[in-house]
């Protein structure tokens, strides 16, 4: 980038300010608002004391990037010049700018040295009050002085008051927290907060500091949430081990297994260089049901050799041994599921990796405790009961019938083969048809108790005309009883753009959700007659900010039929009713004024061109001529003449230069003057002329919707035309193709660790047959839920792919061993199939019961919990209840038949003896 710069550095003007390149995040935008203010202090002095004293504090916290300062109002030496006097005493501006610069001049004068001491002498040659300003001499006439407060009036006033900032409906300098890319939002918002308690005591009276936004608040409120649900998945795992067992120690074993697995997969994390946040938090959710998985399937084989009269470690030493192999191919199945998530693209796939990492080291720890820890604790806690209670020979009456008539089910499903496979079939087919109905985005809008609302007023307008609509959008704020704090922002970037933030009370204090405040808000900042205003809800996975749909058209052809293609393209974007404040960033009607100079008069006049330009620049824009030094910093002195001056483009013809004998020339005599309109800013995009055209999107319309809307739209109204998606529109695109490769790599790994394991490629592919089914529950859940196809529930869907196929492992590897005793392929799957129903069940309970917390979520950031809770709700519940009958069945069908590796050994030395033989005899 410098060595780009460095090529072009000759082609631009030789006075201008050297070029600074600096690196910065893309999405570095404050993680924090403080608002400051005073009832008894100038403006400038608020700025003053902010920049000076409580900015160098916030900059030394730990984590912090920078703090900005909005609204800053930075002290300088202001020359009003008033171009009458100006003129009469036959000055020019640069006549001013000489004499400033002559007299304000800082140099070293050197030392004296006696024998003994030595002194620095300080030539104080420098101005540094208005009167000292004041009181240079322009000109010497004969001993007639013209000074500078002769022609000018010189004040202590801001360089620029182009940005209005405004906390709570008073006016405030506003300064925003900035993190580093690798720091902790929470460690810096909390030594932030109490670096403003400190501040806040050493305020002179009258000053106020406050927080008017504060982002992580939602992150602590999310995180109480998520650690509020975990306990409630443990309480309800608890539940259904108990009710499926019936036996307080045995109900104790595999709860064991959720405390280990949970600090394994934190001390992962820590090594990974990892963060506990909202999204391992909801991997350790998960975890929950997840990891007594085969706790509880090493438990209830146990439990049953046990109760049939074994001794306590006979029961563990055979339960265990018979259910290891299953054990260890569950664990292997459900950890591969997320290797996959490496190769995820953008930053999507980054953030999820985390996540990735959390449930798959959960997993992993339960499968060792479930092959060690478990067995140990069986042979000691676990007893045998010859006689059981009521309560049990009740409930166990009850399994006993619910088991024979599953038997009886699967037994007639085994003699009606077609109609399974056609169920299967069918369900097959309703899970694409259900996937299409769904709508997409790149994640669903979470209530973070906060609304943004970009204003955007007619191009040209000043800032006083933003502030005052800022004003009554204030007023809009205040009538809202879910307000708890709002600030507003004009001026940035261009006078005519405008910010405001509202921060909405807690989660528990207010009875409507964000996007319900956001839906009030709508018709009101429509009707604003004089701007252009919306309210807008911060993306849920933070990064790109601004509208979702960010559509580019680009082009090769001139700007003026770049504008009427746009044009065109919003016209019909403005008839989609799910498309709301539908605008675009092309804007070719900046108003300007255009001076024409006569080079001819000039010449005869004798007034060179650049004098001109160098007038018109230093009264109209304002001119840096030196610096000053107050209170130990230096500060900007600049020439302009007064706002009273420069109201109107006539103002340009009362300014006079100097001509060739002295005589003053009014520059109407030499200029023209006409209005017109310019391009306020021209974009680029892939190095073609570029506009995007934004919108946000109304209640129930999704983002994928809009998307494919508008590129039906812009093919029909633009054919030929290039277009792109910028923004969040550009990360859906992006995380939508990485999460397809994500799920087929996850099924591909998946077939391949299960080919390995049973050493068979037939028998993973019974297994996997459960995946569909359960893709029929998931999509039908989020259907019926009102969720959408996003990043959430398609990492919930990665995830439900790896626990259905648990169910599938149980049957397959079991009916193997029974095919190894001698037992049919139908016998076989009938007797397996049978026997693993109740651990099947059980962990079904345990998954579903521990996900419901996260379906049911309220609060901070429910919207992205619930929708990976109802993927794995309604995924295990459909996908087990098939699975029960498919499995077995498709088993009966294609799987192969299974021998020892003893018996195997024989059979191949049978053959090779029989081949030797034959070959011996030809």
């Amino acid at each position: 980038m410098r060595d780009k710069v460095a090529r072009v550095r000759g082609r631009l003007p030789l006075d201008i300010e050297e070029p600074v390149i600096s690196k910065t995040e893309a999405d570095a935008w404050p993680i924090m608002w403080i608002g400051f203010t005073s009832d008894r202090h100038s403006r400038l002095d608020v700025s003053d004391f902010a920049s000076r004293k409580i900015r160098p504090r916030l900059q030394t916290l730990p984590g912090i990037a920078d703090v900005r300062v909005f609204g800053e109002r930075q002290p300088s030496m202001r020359i009003w010049i008033d171009r009458a006097k100006l003129a009469a005493y036959r000055l020019t501006p640069q006549d001013v700018e000489a004499a400033i610069r002559r007299q304000n001049v800082e140099i070293p004068a050197g030392r004296i040295e006696s024998r003994a001491r030595e002194f620095s002498v300080l030539s104080q040659t420098d101005l540094a009050t208005p009167e000292q300003f004041g009181a240079v001499v322009v000109r010497d006439s004969g001993g007639n002085l013209v000074r500078l407060r002769d022609v000018a009036k010189v004040t202590l006033a801001p360089a620029s008051e182009r940005i209005v900032t405004r906390f709570n409906g008073n006016p405030s300098v506003s300064l925003g927290v900035i993190r580093q890319s690798t720091a902790n939002a929470l460690d810096l918002a909390r030594a932030a907060r109490d670096e403003i308690d400190l501040i806040s005591k050493t305020l002179p009276e009258g000053m106020q500091l406050a927080l008017s936004f504060d982002s992580s608040v939602f992150i602590e409120e999310s995180m109480r949430a998520v650690f509020f649900t975990i306990l409630e998945a443990v309480a309800l795992v608890a539940l259904v081990i108990f009710v499926f067992l019936r036996n307080v120690r045995a109900t104790m074993i595999p709860l064991v297994t959720i405390p280990v697995s949970l600090i394994g997969a934190g001390v992962l994390l820590y090594g990974a260089g990892f963060s506990i946040n909202t999204l391992t938090l909801l991997a350790m959710v998960l975890a929950v049901g997840m990891v007594v998985d085969d706790a509880i399937v090493v438990l209830e084989n146990i439990y049953r050799y046990l109760e049939g009269g074994m001794s306590k470690l006979d029961a563990a030493l055979k339960g265990t041994r018979e259910i290891a192999f299953a054990v260890v191919a569950m664990t292997f199945t459900l950890a591969a599921v997320y290797a996959p998530l490496a190769f995820a693209s953008g930053r999507t796939g980054r953030l999820f990796t985390e996540f990735a990492l959390a449930l798959a080291g959960a997993v992993v720890v339960s499968g060792l405790v479930a092959l060690t820890l478990s067995p140990m604790m069986c042979s000691q806690v676990l007893r045998h009961e010859p006689r059981h209670g009521r309560l049990f020979n009740m409930t166990e009456r009850f399994f006993s019938r619910l088991n024979n008539a599953y038997r009886a089910g699967l037994v007639r499903a085994l003699d009606h083969r077609a109609i399974v496979i056609a169920v299967m079939l069918a369900l097959g087919a309703a899970s694409v048809a259900l996937f299409l109905q769904l709508r997409q985005e790149l994640a669903p809008v979470e209530d973070r108790g906060v609304l943004f609302g970009p204003v955007t007023a007619p191009v040209g307008s000043t800032v006083a005309y933003t502030a005052e609509y800022m004003e009554r959008i204030e007023g809009i704020f205040r009538g809202l009883p879910e307000t708890s704090r709002y600030f507003t922002l004009a001026g940035n970037p261009t006078p005519d753009a405008g910010f405001s933030v509202l921060i909405l009370k807690p989660w528990r204090e207010r009875e409507r959700s964000q996007q319900e405040v956001a839906r009030d808000l709508m018709p009101k900042f429509q009707s604003l007659p004089g701007v252009f205003a919306f309210p807008l809800s911060p993306p849920s996975l933070g990064g790109a900010r601004g509208t979702p749909l960010q559509f580019v058209v680009m082009t090769q052809a001139p700007w003026n039929e770049l504008q009427a293609m746009v044009e065109r393209l919003m016209d019909e974007a403005r008839k989609n009713p799910g498309l709301i404040s539908v605008d675009s960033d092309l804007r070719l009607n900046q108003p300007e004024l255009r001076v024409g100079v006569n080079r001819e008069k000039l010449a005869d006049v004798g007034v060179p061109v650049d004098a001109v330009g160098r007038t018109l620049e230093t009264l109209l824009g304002g001119r840096v001529v030196t610096r000053f030094k107050r209170d130990g910093e230096q500060y900007d002195v600049i020439v302009q003449v007064a706002d009273a001056d420069r109201t109107s483009p006539r103002d340009i013809n009362d300014i006079y230069v100097r001509g060739r004998d002295g005589e003053m020339i009014q520059l109407s005599n030499l200029l023209s003057v006409s209005e017109g309109v310019a391009p306020k800013n021209l974009n680029h995009f892939q190095k073609l002329r570029a506009a995007t055209v934004t919108a946000s999107l109304a209640p129930g319309y999704s983002l994928g919707e809009a998307i494919d809307y508008m590129q039906k739209t812009s093919q029909r109204v633009l054919p030929g035309v290039a277009t792109d998606l910028n923004g969040q529109s550009r990360e859906f695109r992006d995380s939508a193709g990485g999460t397809t490769l994500v799920i087929v790599l996850a099924l591909a790994f998946i077939y391949l660790v299960l080919a390995a394991q049973f050493e068979s490629f037939r028998d993973p592919f019974v297994i996997m047959l459960t995946v569909p089914l359960s893709m029929t529950g998931a999509f039908g859940a989020l259907l019926l839920t009102g969720g959408t196809w996003n990043v959430y529930s398609q990492i919930g869907v990665v995830t439900l792919v790896g626990l259905i196929t648990k169910h599938g492992i149980l049957i397959v590897e079991f009916a193997n061993q029974l095919q190894e005793a001698g037992r049919s392929v139908h016998d076989a799957v009938l007797e397996a199939a049978t026997l693993r129903l109740r651990p099947i069940l059980m962990t079904t309970g345990t998954m579903v019961l521990g996900a419901l917390p996260l379906a049911f979520a309220a609060g901070a950031g429910a919207e992205s919990r619930q929708q990976i809770g109802w993927v794995i709700v309604g995924g295990m519940f459909v996908g087990t209840l098939f699975t029960l009958f498919v499995v077995p069945t498709a088993y009966a069908l294609a799987a192969q038949r299974h021998e020892t590796f003893e018996q195997r050994l024989e059979r191949e030395r049978a053959k090779t003896a029989r081949e030797r033989s034959t070959s011996a005899a030809d």
